[in-house]
């Protein structure tokens, strides 16, 4: 995926980041109208939320380096909130994981690949590293207490339309 090459710009990868988080959201939304009570229903809902937390965490930390490269205490203030938001996701989104590998029927953790693999590391690294700067360069009235809102790009891809099977009475 473009996300994990190292060729990819810092904008390139929020963009990408951002359009995840809608996709994913929609995939909560869409899965909420659906009749889903057999047991791999709570599972799927409990997937869509993993990843979709996940991806607000991709998004909040790129937003966070994008802001993070401005020159005025407001932007700096801005990135360490993002980048706080995004520390903030990614320990739920390790919570959704082991609610969705939990629940019936259990699955195992699968090991970290592509980009979270890289996040992993570098979440919490750098929110702890830059909010320690800031806050030593800046008031902490500066400095955000909420997350800046996410940047809102078109979505580049359109979903098929799809209409599930009938189910057959048993």
């Amino acid at each position: 995926m473009a996300i994990d090459s190292s060729k990819a710009t810092l904008a390139v990868k929020r963009r990408l980041s951002c359009e995840m988080v809608k996709y994913w959201q929609q995939a909560q939304d869409n899965l909420m109208n659906l009749p889903l009570a057999n047991g791999w229903g709570e599972k799927h809902g409990l997937f869509v939320k993993w990843k979709y937390v996940e991806a607000k965490a991709a998004a909040y930390y790129y937003h966070g380096l994008i802001l993070d490269e401005g020159n005025t205490e407001k932007s700096h203030g801005m990135a360490v909130a993002a980048l706080q938001a995004a520390d903030e996701c990614f320990k739920e989104s390790k919570k959704a994981s082991e609610a969705f590998n939990a629940s019936a029927p259990t699955s195992r953790t699968p090991p970290l690949f592509g980009t979270m693999k890289y996040l992993t590391e570098k979440i919490p690294k750098d929110t702890s590293s830059k909010v320690r700067i800031n806050r030593d360069l800046y008031s902490y009235e500066k400095i955000m207490e909420t997350a800046p809102t996410l940047p809102d790009f078109a979505l580049a891809l359109k979903p098929d339309e799809y209409q599930l099977p009938l189910a057959e009475a048993s």
